[in-house]
């Protein structure tokens, strides 16, 4: 049978945490006849390949595999759209832990909504690995409390992992950018949609990230300074999207009380006060990030 929907997973070096994120897929209540898995392994230099190969034969959908060399995200995602049979592509990242039903709602939901271009789910809000996770979740759950109607909404990612995408919305826009290697191709994809006429949203429906396990400041503060040398990338493109005095520390502090007030009513967890100085390191890697970045491009060529 033809697959309505692709579950698509971009993937790099990723051997501690593929295999459950490849279980909550197999977990599946949605219709494994109508279900196709595509994995892309992007250049990874551990174990992560052969742990996907080994799953391959446990699977009762159709699957496929790609190895490339490094690529990055945009044109490892491309991969996916170039080969992908469904309707829709459900992305998922390969440090995701996926509820039993959430193929399933996400479908209904474009379903019943044809209009809609992305759908996201929601983060689970609950404890991490440690305190430093549980924060994580807490954070970037509330980052995405707002409504992606609004214009407010426009600079805000809902992101690739835990996604759904209408196919024909990907193919209208000419599918991901292909120079955008690292962080940023989804909303830079997100701003294309958008800007086609569609719509995009969140369903309630929930998915746990790398948050559900245990995190260092070494990690999280190489995610951010990652996303902040990226950003600088994108932002060639989509010049003054993000306003950069809001990035600053200081303002990220801020806004860390306000998530803190709104997170504490919703979990009743006294830990979240804390959260305005852990946005206040991870603020302080993405601008050091950026400004690196920005200082390469600028570097005499010898």
């Amino acid at each position: 049978m033809k697959p309505k929907v692709t579950i698509g997973v971009c993937v790099r070096n990723s051997e501690d945490l593929i295999k459950e994120a490849i279980e909550s897929i197999i977990d599946q209540d949605y219709p494994h006849e109508i279900m196709e898995v595509i994995f892309v392994d992007d250049g990874s230099e551990d174990k992560t390949l052969s742990i996907i190969e080994s799953y391959v034969q446990k699977m009762d959908m159709p699957t496929k595999v790609f190895h490339q060399e490094w690529k990055g995200l945009g044109p490892a995602r491309n991969v996916i759209v170039n080969n992908a049979g469904g309707k829709y592509i459900v992305w998922v990242d390969g440090d995701m832990v996926i509820s039993k039903d959430f193929v399933t709602n996400l479908v209904k939901f474009m379903d019943r909504n044809p209009e809609v271009g992305i759908a996201k789910g929601k983060q689970a809000l609950e404890p991490g690995g440690n305190l430093l996770a549980t924060l994580e979740a807490y954070s970037r759950a509330a980052g995405r409390i707002v409504d992606y109607q609004s214009e407010k909404a426009r600079a805000k990612a809902l992101g690739t992992g835990g996604s759904i995408y209408r196919v024909e919305a990907i193919e209208q826009v000419g599918g991901f950018n292909q120079n955008l290697r690292g962080y940023g191709e989804d909303l830079d994809i997100e701003l294309q949609i958008r800007a086609a006429g569609w719509s995009l949203h969140t369903v309630d429906t929930k998915f746990s990230d790398y948050e559900k396990y245990k995190l260092t400041w070494k990690t999280l503060w190489k995610k951010y300074w990652l996303r902040g040398y990226h950003a600088h990338y994108f932002l060639h493109k989509h010049i003054g999207l993000i306003k950069l005095y809001k990035m600053l520390p200081p303002a990220a502090f801020l806004a860390g009380l306000l998530d803190a007030h709104m997170l504490f009513r919703l979990t009743n967890h006294k830990a979240v006060f804390l959260l305005p100085f852990q946005d206040l390191i991870k603020m302080s890697a993405w601008y050091i990030g950026f400004i690196e970045s920005h200082l390469n491009s600028y570097q005499p060529k010898s």
